[in-house]
Formats: structure tokens, C-alpha cells, sequence
């Protein structure tokens, strides 16, 4: 009972903390919708990395909201999903999402090799470009290894370049007179967060809004399947470099324990035996918590230190911004919305 006592108090600083700034980005949300919460959440937990002095009390628990509590965060995410929902798209959407999603997963794992970049770092870009930005590489990081300044500036691009978006995309859709149905496809093809795909989405009206939505949440269903894939490829590779037997102990499982939690929350979903309220209690609870692992996330971000890393990853970042773009309004063309 100590050892609980103990490890609560070590915790409970950095995660009062998170939970704080995650509560300020949800209050944020609900009083102006187009605002992600998401980005609030990492937004001060790169301000507090690189301005503030995180003291050591509150690192332990800043740590476990960046693991734990986003994982956690993520397997709420499955109850947004329904297969009926997803079935609304039809055959060519859903194929056109996941063309998105192969081609922006390896294009860009292609563009940091010429670039030169380390492969961990092209996983975590790849796989927060082609899903769904922070949360992704929060899920993808134990496969990758990678070094905490690349997690941080992964989660930094992502973030930078889904903010862009929101600007960018809905300039370009009124430019090229895109139609609603067409523009929201495009967006949920092509945005990283959720709320970031709301934000832009909505200024062009509720059908556009709609579409987005089901097509971004395709995206995300696509998670669980893309970490198989991955988890099953570093196996591979350990085995052929011969670390079968010295890191067997230490090599995540084939499938996460979160992933599959997210499969049956997907699964619970499809079933329809949830209530409205108890929808949208999750909706918010897995709000809050994403919010405060992104918190944890963002606080091992020093933007001062990451100048250090040059020009090529912000060049990775912003390259695969432009496939995933050109990518998606492709699919969106060929499908005929």
C-alpha cells in the first residue's frame, strides 16, 4: 500500500498539472468549437519546454500522462468509431482513404531516406501524416526508436503544419470552387487531428463538416491495422540483425494491449447498445485525456534545442504536409464526391 502511496505522490504534481491544461483546452472547445483542443494541450506543453522551467516533480507525472494516460485517451477514440458510419462512404471512398494513407505512410518514409533523415524519424512523421498527427506518434513511438528530441519534434511538425491547414485548405477549396461534399472529403483526407479537421471543415458549411468527419474517422481506423504492420516488420528486422534473443525481453508486444482495447471499443460501438449520453461522456473523457498526455508530450519539446536539428526535418515535415495534400485531393477527384 506504500509502494501505491509512493508512486501517487511522485505522480500526482505533473498530472494535476496536465489534467489542468487539458480542462482549459476542452472549456476552451466548448465555448468555440473550431478551436482544437488538441493544439491547446500541446501548444502550452511546448510553451512550458521551451519558456518554462519544468521542475523535477513534475516530470514523473508529465511522463505518465505521455504514455499511459494519452494510450488510455486512445482507446476511448474507438467509440467514435462505427462500422455502419464507416459504411455509409461507400467502396471508392474508403479505398481512395486508404490509398491516402499507404501512399503518404511510405512516400514519406521515401522522402526522409533521400533526406538523409534517421528511420526513426521518418516512422513517426509517416505515421502522424497518414493517421492522425500527435496521437499516432504517441502509438507508433515504441516501434520506432527514436530519441525523445525526435518524438518532440515529430509531434512539433505535425502540429505546426495541422495549424496550417486550417488557413491554408479552406483558402484553396474556395479558390478551385471545390463543392462541399468534395472540400469535406478533402480535408478529412488530409488534416492530422480531429479537431484541426473540424476547424477547417466547418467554415464551409455542415455537409462539408459531415463528410470530413467520416472520412477522417476512416483514417483513424485505419491505426490499429498500421501498427500490426509495423509491429510485425521491427520483429522482422530484429530478427535479421540477429537481436532475437538479446531484445526479446525488451521488443513491445506484436499488437499493443491499447490497440486491441481500441478494437473492442470499435467493436462495442458497432454493436449500438451505447446510449447518446454515455457517447458523449466518452467523447469528452477521451478528449480530456488526450489532451493531457499531449500536454506530457509537448513538455519534452524545447523549440531552442530543436534549431539544432537543421533544416532537413522541418523539409521532411513540410513535404509530406504537400503529398498528403496532393494525395488526397486526387483520391477525393478520382471518387467522384
Amino acid at each position: 500500500m506504500s509502494r501505491v502511496g509512493s508512486v501517487v505522490r511522485r505522480e500526482a504534481p505533473g498530472l494535476t498539472v496536465a489534467l489542468g491544461v487539458a480542462l482549459v483546452g476542452f472549456f476552451v472547445h466548448q465555448a468555440v468549437d473550431v478551436v482544437s483542443p488538441h493544439v491547446i494541450a500541446v501548444g502550452f506543453g511546448i510553451l512550458g519546454g521551451t519558456f518554462g522551467r519544468i521542475d523535477a516533480v513534475l516530470r514523473p507525472g508529465l511522463r505518465t500522462a505521455a504514455r499511459r494516460v494519452l494510450r488510455t485517451g486512445i482507446v476511448l477514440l474507438g467509440f467514435r468509431l462505427s462500422l455502419s458510419e464507416l459504411g455509409e462512404l461507400g467502396t471508392g471512398a474508403v479505398v481512395s482513404v486508404l490509398v491516402v494513407v499507404v501512399a503518404t505512410f511510405f512516400g514519406t518514409q521515401w522522402l526522409a531516406r533521400r533526406l538523409g533523415l534517421p528511420r526513426g524519424l521518418g516512422l513517426l512523421l509517416a505515421t502522424g501524416y497518414s493517421i492522425c498527427g500527435a496521437s499516432a506518434i504517441a502509438a507508433v513511438e515504441p516501434f520506432a526508436d527514436a530519441s525523445e528530441e525526435e518524438v518532440a519534434y515529430s509531434i512539433a511538425l505535425v502540429t505546426l503544419c495541422g495549424t496550417l491547414a486550417i488557413a491554408v485548405l479552406p483558402a484553396l477549396g474556395q479558390f478551385m470552387g471545390m463543392a462541399d461534399a468534395s472540400y469535406g472529403a478533402w480535408v478529412g483526407a488530409s488534416v492530422h487531428d480531429v479537431g484541426q479537421v473540424v476547424a477547417a471543415a466547418s467554415l464551409h458549411g455542415d455537409e462539408s463538416l459531415k463528410v470530413a468527419t467520416l472520412v477522417k474517422l476512416t483514417r483513424v481506423a485505419m491505426l490499429a491495422p498500421l501498427l500490426a504492420g509495423v509491429a510485425v516488420a521491427s520483429r522482422r528486422r530484429g530478427a535479421a540483425n540477429g537481436e532475437r534473443a538479446a531484445s526479446s525481453a525488451k521488443r513491445p508486444p506484436l499488437l499493443p494491449l491499447f490497440i486491441v482495447l481500441f478494437l473492442v471499443a470499435v467493436a462495442v460501438r458497432s454493436l449500438d447498445v451505447l446510449g447518446a449520453r454515455a457517447l458523449a461522456d466518452l467523447k469528452n473523457g477521451e478528449t480530456i485525456l488526450l489532451g493531457m498526455g499531449l500536454v506530457g508530450l509537448g513538455s519534452n519539446v524545447d523549440l531552442r534545442r530543436l534549431r539544432a536539428v537543421g533544416g532537413r526535418p522541418l523539409a521532411l515535415g513540410l513535404g509530406s504536409w504537400l503529398l498528403v495534400a496532393a494525395v488526397s485531393w486526387v483520391a477525393v477527384g478520382a471518387a467522384s464526391w
